[in-house]
């Protein structure tokens, strides 16, 4: 019987429960792995177990709440996928305030500092791991609209880079991965905002969830082993070829 790439591996993935995150969790299940992702509400969590039909096992978690993450976490894991983030708050910068501008940060680059920490002391003990940070565009290119969500990727982007100067000798390969625009509920609370060019894209015209949920579960895989420590591009042609995905219209 042939072996899957992540036989044996466990797998956490955050905010699982819906788009890239939920078809990430069965991604990575095809692949072998045994999978663990968060969800926010009992809803949510409820949903995704339905559809995903046993391919993962979902528990309650804010990821900005230290307490229950270090609960979580606290089972070791092989593979961690930092995927949960919020686009809002949207507005120019002197109509945000501190509040909603600092809540915007936590979620998308404190929470994941915390589950990269908390994960760290297990992968390193085993001398392995993998650590998939779900990245943008608005890393390195900003949008009208989006200083919070842009700040916040871009400090992820070096975050990235900072644990695999420090961790790659243990054995821990790290990514960044910009998934493009991708048809999820994020993307439709930007086209209701009309703020910049990127509200104004068609529907039609947004990439299926389980685009990048492959290319997340390629590179977890020992064939993406020379990438790490890069912050990738979904449109890169080379990567899409890696990880089996079409060429780009």
């Amino acid at each position: 019987m042939m072996t899957l790439p992540l036989s044996g591996q466990t797998a956490l993935v955050t905010g699982g429960a819906r788009g890239i995150g939920l078809a990430t969790v069965s991604a990575l299940a095809t692949l072998g792995a045994r999978v663990t992702f968060t969800a926010r509400t009992e809803d949510s969590l409820a949903s995704a177990e339905a559809a995903l039909n046993g391919a993962g096992t979902g528990l309650l978690c804010n990821i900005t709440n230290r307490v229950r993450l270090a609960e979580i976490t606290a089972a070791g894991f092989d593979i961690l996928v930092n995927n949960a983030a919020v686009v809002y708050p949207i507005g120019r910068i002197a109509d945000l305030t501190p509040e909603a501008f600092s809540a915007s940060i936590e979620t998308n680059l404190t929470a994941q500092f915390d589950a990269i920490r908390l994960c760290l002391p297990a992968m390193t003990a085993r001398g392995r791991g993998v650590i998939v940070n779900v990245s943008s565009g608005a890393a390195h290119r900003p949008q009208e609209g989006w200083a919070a969500y842009c700040a916040g990727k871009a400090g992820l982007a070096m975050l990235t880079k900072s644990v695999h100067l420090e961790y790659a000798p243990l054995g821990i390969r790290v990514y960044g991965l910009a998934p493009g625009v991708v048809d999820t509920d994020m993307q439709g609370a930007i086209r209701a905002s009309g703020i910049n060019p990127v509200s104004q894209l068609p529907r039609s015209a947004l990439a299926p969830t389980d685009q990048p949920a492959r290319c997340i579960a390629w590179l977890c895989t020992t064939a993406a082993a020379d990438r790490a420590g890069q912050e990738l591009d979904i449109r890169d042609p080379a990567l899409r070829a890696d990880c089996g995905l079409p060429p780009l219209a």
